[in-house]
């Protein structure tokens, strides 16, 4: 059966280097990341005359909604044509509504997929410091108002995603240190490739 996979959690948890790392070690995948389509998101604030502000109303109301909504249209469609597609975005309040994964577990059977969702858990102090390492423009707003974005993070596992029955519905992914990472990637390699 294919899969698609997201690997998600709050912004600047090691997501991307996850991602990518996975993507290497498995066969067949094609990989997604959410954040190709900031480009595009860039340009709707610029014609809208907003400042980029991934946290404001403007972005919540007129992106970001569309950015996920286009990042699973092409999942979906690589489905068709190859075994495994993997997602590298935050999906942090999608991933705990239980309607919305019971509707794209849905959609992805049509596929005759199954979903795997990999969370990726680390240390709040290591977060901001690579958020501040990386120097993104997405970040600005959250580094500067680091306690009012932090109060509003939520890094509590998805455990309402969790069949205790399935081994692979939800993996989590320890990404504090390397010893961690090296520990992690291992356990969940060997479960992806059952």
């Amino acid at each position: 059966m294919k899969r698609l996979i997201i690997v998600t959690s709050p912004p600047a948890s090691g997501k991307t280097y996850i991602s990518k790392e996975l993507a290497k070690k498995l066969k067949h995948v094609v990989y997604l990341d959410k954040d190709t389509l900031i480009v595009l998101s860039n340009q709707i604030f610029a014609v809208a005359g907003m400042e980029k502000n991934r946290s404001s109303d403007f972005f919540e109301k007129n992106i970001r909604d569309f950015e996920y909504q286009a990042t699973l249209d092409l999942a979906l469609e690589a489905l068709i044509y190859d075994d495994i597609v993997l997602i590298n975005a935050p999906f942090t309040r999608e991933i705990r509504d239980t309607e919305y994964i019971k509707k794209l577990k849905a959609k992805i059977l049509e596929k005759n997929a199954r979903l795997t969702v990999v969370w990726v858990i680390t240390d709040v102090d290591v977060i901001k410091r690579r958020m501040i390492e990386r120097n993104s423009d997405r970040d600005t707003w959250k580094i500067k108002n680091w306690d009012k974005y932090i109060a509003d993070v939520d890094f509590d596992i998805p455990k309402e995603i969790d069949d205790p029955l399935v081994i692979d519905d939800l993996l989590l992914f320890h990404n504090s240190n390397e010893e961690q990472f090296k520990e992690s990637m291992e356990r969940i390699i060997g479960i992806l490739e059952v």
